[in-house]
Formats: C-alpha cells, structure tokens, sequence
C-alpha cells in the first residue's frame, strides 16, 4: 500500500524528532560544558581599574605624611595592615593595606592639569602633531581578545575619561558612563525602528566619505556607531544596574558618585571589561584643604575603596585585576596662606594593587619634608611598565602612530621591581 506524500513526511518529520530527541542530553550537556568554560574564562580574565583623582591629590596628607617637619598638616598617622602607616582618616583603607602597596617616590615634571593629565594617562607630554592612546586604551587593546563574549566595550570610563584612544582609534576609546550607568546622548534610544532608519542614513553618508578616501574617522565612526547599538540591546548592559545590588552591599561603598563608580567598577569586571576607570574630583585644593579632606573627599574615598578592594579580594577577582590608584600630580609640602596646598609633581605617590603586584609594602622614600624623593625617582612610563607586568602584557609591544612612527608601550618606562616579588 503506497502512502501519501502528507504520511511520508509525516513520519519523516517523527524519524528526525526522535533523533534530535535523543541527542538533547548531550546537546543540552555541551551547552552547561560551554557555560561553565566561558564562566571560567571570564573569571580568568585579567582586568585593571583606574582609580581616578582629578585635581592633583595631596599624597603628603594621605599616604606619605610628615608629622614632624614644618610641612606636616593637620592629621596624625595610623597603622595598617600592611607594612606601613597612613592618614588617619582613612581607618576603612587601613584595614585593606595588606592587599594595597604604595610607591612614595613618583616624581614628575608636569605641574599644570591638562598638562599633568595627559601625562599621567599617556606616558607622553602633549604634542600638537599626535595624540597618544591613553593606558584604559592601550590595555584594552591588549586584553580585549581574553572575552571573545563580551558584547559591552572594553575600556568603560565612570565620570568621563577627558582623554581618548588617540592613533588607535576610535574602537578603543572610553565609553563614558555617569555613575548610575547612563549613557550620554544615548538615553533617546529607546525607539529601535526609528533608530534604525536613522542609522541607515546616517551610514550611507558616511560610506560616500569613505569612497573619497578622507581618513579613517567615517569608517571607525560608523563602526563604533554599529558597535553601539548593538550594546544597547545586550543583556550584558546590565552590568551598569547597580541599583540592582542590595541595599546594603550599596551602604557599603557608599551613595555618592565614587561609591557607586566602584561598585559598577566591580560589575565590570564581573562581566569581563578589561578596563574601568573610575574618576573621583575635588582635589585641586589650593585653600582650606584639610577641612575638605577630612569632610568630604576622604570619608567618600575610604568608604567606596575600601569595599572594592574587599569585594575583589572576597570574589577571587583580585589576583587578575590591577588597581590604580593616583591623580595627575600631588601638592606642594609647604601650606600657604589659604591654608591650602599648591601642585606638586617633584614628590607624591601613588597606590597599587591586585595583579601580580607585591601587597602591603611601601615602595621608595621621600626628604624629611617631603619637597624632594631620596631613592629611585619613577615616572608614569614606569608606573604604566608595571601596570603591564602586573597582567602579563609584554613590553616589547610596539604601536605605529597614523605617521608610521613605531611607539613602545608604556613609552620604554621600566618596571618598578620593588613592586614585584
């Protein structure tokens, strides 16, 4: 008896669901495999997080004090957890020192902001005929291959970067994010086919430019463009949710700007982001700076640091993220007659973290006054050098500017090996 066509494609289509049936629990196990594999990965992942301090922080109040030289200020020393002293208002970070180190002997030559900035997250002095990458630029070109899922961009900028990609272009620069996770300029993009009909325009605009060969900047755009719509419809964004934590993880770091920047900065990492950069402001204190100190900028600083640093310890994230922490210089150890401090770039320091970095130590010694460093003097080239190290990013990496200038990373700097065991 012939069977019709509707029987025979009836039983094909059984014959074939009982074989896709029968290999749901391998497919279903190779799924929980990949899952598991791409969790692993991304725990793996190594990240850093710039702790950002724009104004030039008085590091000769926080963590280099002199307590018995003319230029002391107004606050006594404590003791850490690690092999050293700091501020006493910052009982929190003293708690966390153990996993935290400080390089005390950063001198450098730039003492204007815009001048001291670029300098501090370059490693070049500006120059009219080029635009460097900044190190959020640079390390998330190095490490962005680690999470081949992440869909969200690799370097994150919490507060505003000021600084971009420069000649690696605009794939690279930061993606600037206030510190509840809104973007700039994105928040009408919630009509998705309205959108689209924009971008389509808008592309086939920019493909003119192309074919007239003016650069590269309508090509980058429309891909940072492309890139960026598709971020907006990622379940990763929520990663900038941090309103979704619970209460008392946020009392914990705090609600201010900071405190919910490094908990974001947290996330970020969490979700695989090689590079976050937390920007904190307030610091260029040229008058009554030890009542803002003490007031404000370093309860907000102590509370929200400190919890990071704990929270990346608790989560086993530390070992793979570095920590940064520094502004674009320190300030003078002489008060003036504002009861203020003035910029200093000949003497200041910095603190680090996580990665491969040695924990708990001070690293280099400034005078008795502290005006001037009496070890080995370090630089942001040697700061960005052991940043590098501490994630395993080799420094015989060169770039080539849009000229064809070879550049090493980190601008040759060398590594700070007190900081390494």
């Amino acid at each position: 008896m012939s069977q019709s066509p509707l029987n025979r494609s009836r039983r094909h289509f059984l014959a074939h669901a009982a074989g896709a049936s029968a290999m749901t629990i391998p497919a279903l196990s190779l799924g929980n495999s990949l899952l598991a594999k791409t969790t692993e990965l991304r725990k793996n992942a190594k990240s850093a997080i710039l702790l950002w301090m724009d104004g030039g922080p008085s590091t000769i109040d926080l963590w280099d004090l002199k307590p018995n030289s003319p230029s002391a200020g107004e606050f006594k020393l404590i003791s850490t957890t690690g092999d050293m002293q700091i501020g006493e208002h910052l009982p929190m970070l003293a708690k966390q020192m153990h996993n935290l180190s400080i390089v005390r002997s950063m001198s450098t030559r730039e003492a204007d902001h815009t001048r001291g900035r670029y300098y501090m997250k370059t490693g070049f002095v500006p120059n009219p005929s080029i635009e460097h990458p900044t190190y959020g630029s640079v390390v998330a070109h190095e490490l962005a291959d680690q999470v081949p899922e992440l869909q969200i961009p690799p370097f994150v900028s919490i507060g505003n970067s000021q600084l971009g990609a420069g000649f690696l272009g605009m794939s690279w620069a930061p993606f600037n994010v206030d510190s509840n996770g809104q973007i700039r300029n994105l928040q009408g993009l919630r009509d998705r086919k309205r959108v689209n009909q924009r971008y389509e325009i808008l592309s086939l605009l920019e493909q003119e430019f192309e074919k007239q060969q003016r650069g590269s900047a309508a090509t980058d755009h429309r891909k940072i463009l492309s890139e960026t719509l598709e971020v907006m419809t990622s379940t990763q964004m929520s990663a900038f949710e941090v309103a979704s934590e619970e209460q008392k993880v946020k009392d914990r770091y705090g609600n201010t700007n900071f405190g919910r920047g490094c908990l974001m900065a947290r996330r970020l990492v969490e979700a695989g982001v090689p590079f976050i950069e937390v920007n904190f402001g307030g610091w260029d204190n040229h008058q009554n700076i030890f009542p803002t100190l003490r007031d404000t900028r370093l309860p907000d600083m102590d509370r929200a640091m400190s919890a990071l640093v704990e929270d990346l310890k608790e989560r086993g994230r530390l070992e793979s993220t570095a920590i940064i922490w520094m502004g674009e210089f320190g300030r003078t150890p002489r008060i003036n007659g504002n009861a203020g401090r003035d910029h200093w770039a000949r003497a200041w320091s910095v603190v680090v973290g996580g990665g491969k970095f040695k924990q708990g130590i001070a690293v280099g010694k400034t005078n008795e006054d502290g005006t001037a460093v009496e070890t080995t003097p370090y630089t942001s080239q040697d700061l960005m050098a052991s940043v590098c190290h501490a994630l395993d990013i080799p420094l015989k990496t060169t770039y080539q500017s849009k000229s064809g200038r070879p550049m090493k990373i980190a601008n040759g700097g060398k590594i700070i090996k007190d900081l390494f065991a």
